[in-house]
């Protein structure tokens, strides 16, 4: 959920900040003499006692907790643990003791400070190490030697010789990535010499407030992966984000093990519309128009951002590791002109597929759901809201005659929790939605009240594993109602939680705390929801009744996967109706979707690609031998030479189609028609090729994966709406 509409009571808020004045921050003093020793400690504090009191888990920081917090801060430092030697992390250990009662009743981030002057100090031990090897060690590549990428859970090096022959490794690694893109050797040196600089360069600079971010988002995630503490920084990000006025590629960031990972492509954005990132790709290195690539490893997130955004009409070149790709693998170059996110990009859209069948038409509709988006009630002129949007556009393909409806959430992230219940009830005559339950064991139900339903024929929910948070109370409900076939991905994301936004500066001003700076936020999660069935989303997600091969169907790419998630468990279901309009035609459906999926050409090719990538998720190491290499990049190229040549030669066959839009719902008749080629973007028709120097076009692959997925789902909704036919008379 990006915001949640249940936020912490004002008594609860009050107690909070009573509850951190007690242990001694209470003071008024002017804001220019506080020193900012005082706020951070003030802001630790509070911090320290929100997430223990409001946050889910109700878990006071104490000594286990506090170890865990330790090791997150080394990993947000050093996520490839290739840093620190065994000796630093051994007296780093004395702080786990005192930890806990230093943050909770001192504010005590000397650890957070003293941990990263060790950092860099080891920082610029590896850069000197660097510029000596790009003088004088061996870029020999005729060898078979490995680079194992995947050091997560690996022992840190026992002295500088080991971590040495770490950097070395990882050094050729990069070395061999950047001659695969012809550079020349001059070129390489110059260019890893300036990236190992700047990282230094950065990380020096780092200022108090950017260090202390980095620390409590540590803490934070203790308590489970969803809660983080915002610095001011950060909190303006979110305002602009929430008021849509960012200006950059549209796509929220987070960091993790070191690395800057797309959290979420929003709807209508440079990325979206380039169709290039995903939820999980990794952003290493970011260029300015002109300007040699920076490389963003390690960097603190408020950083990135800032490297990212620019004016709108500029050029950002990305490198990009591709989720489910290993560290070692070739990144993908992607240019994205940087754009304002129009409020019409990110609305629901439609559209009306003709499909030929036996004498006549079969005439569906494809609903495309990004986000379940709503404003708060704020400022002038029409508020938005997806329901009332779904619900014009949902009149329009009724008074259009559709005789079966899709609504893809392949990437709907989630949204308004008030808007994901308001627009199931367009689907069902009433009853219970959602169940959440808070810290306190408290359990709320949450019905739609009104009879009435906007459609009532057969309905089909497209579901990934990037379907998440209020998407899958959406396709919870409905499937617990047995109103909806489910179809895609093995199951949803599980994200099973609530989170709010907590402003401190008020806290920290009503509780008399002083601050010489905006204190930031705090996101904490706060509840977590259950289907009408009584089962949690949490871990599990939502499964599908039937499954179709895809390349985002992996367990890495899930709640499950994340740091400290909180548990599945269930509560008491809540009486609802059984509609009972899937269990009697699922099996059939499943059986006439098999046969086309085994047969058809495209899911050969998406059965290929799904092969490859687990291979590589499994590998978690790279070859450093060029001759290898190269024969791989070119066989990734013939391959998709002769995907494209073959598909030149298939019948150039698509069914007739029409696009609704909120502009044109109201207006009589159809606009013109276009053939209907699938696809999640299909809606903005707008797939770019790849960047020059990419070596393999996984971006084409990957449009042509998720048009197969479309394709075959609307295949499945013709299926349905046969065995519906005779119930329905």
């Amino acid at each position: 959920m990006k915001l949640s509409p249940r936020v912490v009571s004002s008594v609860a808020v009050l107690a909070i900040a009573s509850a951190a004045c007690s242990t001694g921050l209470r003071g008024h003093t002017a804001r220019a003499a506080i020193p900012p020793e005082t706020t951070e400690s003030n802001i630790t504090r509070l911090t320290t006692t929100i997430l223990e009191r409001s946050q889910f888990a109700h878990h006071p920081l104490d000594t286990e907790l506090a170890g865990r917090f330790l090791d997150g801060y080394l990993d947000e430092l050093d996520g490839a643990r290739a840093l620190f030697l065994q000796s630093d992390v051994a007296q780093f250990a004395g702080y786990r003791a005192t930890l806990a009662r230093a943050t909770r009743k001192d504010g005590d981030t000397s650890a957070a400070r003293a941990i990263l002057a060790r950092f860099l100090e080891r920082l610029r031990q590896r850069q000197s190490y660097v510029a000596q090897y790009l003088q004088t060690g061996s870029f020999d590549f005729t060898g078979h030697d490995q680079y194992s990428f995947d050091r997560e859970h690996a022992e840190r090096p026992k002295n500088e010789s080991a971590a040495q022959a770490l950097w070395q490794a990882q050094l050729r690694a990069e070395y061999l990535q950047e001659k695969l893109s012809d550079s020349t050797p001059e070129q390489i040196v110059k260019r890893l010499n300036a990236r190992y600089a700047e990282q230094v360069s950065l990380m020096q600079t780092l200022k108090a407030d950017e260090v202390l971010d980095i620390y409590l988002n540590a803490l934070a995630h203790v308590y489970d992966p969803h809660s983080d503490y915002l610095g001011h920084e950060q909190m303006e990000s979110l305002s602009i984000a929430m008021n849509l006025s960012l200006v950059g590629i549209g796509a929220s960031l987070e960091s993790d093990d070191g690395y800057c990972k797309i959290r979420e492509v929003l709807p209508g954005g440079p990325a979206d519309r380039a169709g290039l990132l995903k939820p999980g790709d990794r952003i290493v290195a970011v260029a300015q128009a002109g300007k040699e690539a920076v490389d963003v490893i390690n960097m603190p997130l408020s950083r990135i951002v800032q490297l990212i955004r620019g004016q709108k009409g500029t050029t950002v070149t990305l490198s990009v590791i591709p989720d489910g790709a290993g560290d070692g693998s070739v990144p993908k170059l992607m240019s994205l002109v940087r754009d304002e996110i129009q409020l019409e990009d990110e609305q629901a859209s439609a559209r009306i597929v003709d499909l030929p069948s036996g004498a006549g038409t079969l005439r569906l509709g494809v609903l495309d759901l990004p986000s379940f988006y709503a404003d708060m009630g704020e400022g002038e002129g029409p508020h938005r809201s997806v329901t009332a949007d779904v619900q014009r556009l949902v009149s329009k393909l009724n008074g259009e005659k559709i005789q079966g409806l899709i609504i893809d959430l392949r990437r709907n992230g989630g949204g308004s929790l008030n808007e994901a219940i308001s627009l199931t009830g367009l689907f069902i005559h009433q009853g219970p939605v959602v169940q959440t339950r808070g810290p306190a064991g408290d359990v709320e139900i949450d019905k739609d009240p009104d009879p009435s339903e906007a459609y009532d024929g057969p309905l089909i929910l497209l579901t990934s594993r990037l379907s998440a948070s209020a998407s899958e109370i959406l396709t919870g409900a409905l499937q617990d109602y047995g109103r909806a076939v489910v179809v895609g991905d093995s199951s949803t994301f599980g994200k099973g939680t609530v989170q709010s936004v907590l402003p401190l500066a008020p806290i920290m001003d009503e509780g008399g705390l002083s601050h010489s700076y905006d204190p930031g936020a705090l996101k904490v999660t706060i509840r977590k929801f259950y289907r009408p069935g009584g089962a949690s989303t949490q871990l599990r997600g939502v499964a599908s009744d039937i499954i179709l091969p895809s390349t985002t169907d992996f367990s890495d790419l899930s709640e499950s996967a994340m740091k400290d998630p909180l548990p599945w468990d269930a509560v008491a279901p809540a009486p609802h109706e059984q509609l009972n309009l899937v269990a009697p035609y699922v099996g059939a459906l499943r059986e006439k979707s098999a046969q086309r999926v085994g047969s058809e050409k495209g899911f050969a090719y998406l059965a290929e690609d799904v092969l490859r990538l687990k291979k590589t998720m499994a590998t978690k190491s790279v070859s450093l031998n060029e001759a290898e290499r190269r024969a791989d990049l070119e066989q990734a190229k013939a391959r998709q030479h002769a995907r494209t040549e073959e598909s030149k030669a298939l019948p150039a066959v698509a069914p007739v189609s029409y696009l609704i839009t909120l502009k044109n719902a109201g207006s009589p008749g159809l606009p013109p028609a276009s053939p209907f080629k699938g696809g999640a973007n299909a809606m903005h028709a707008k797939a770019a090729a790849p960047a020059p120097g990419n070596s393999e076009h996984e971006s084409t692959e990957l449009f042509a994966a998720e048009d197969v997925i479309l394709n075959e789902t609307v295949r499945i909704l013709a299926d349905y709406t046969a065995l519906l036919t005779p119930r329905n008379h």
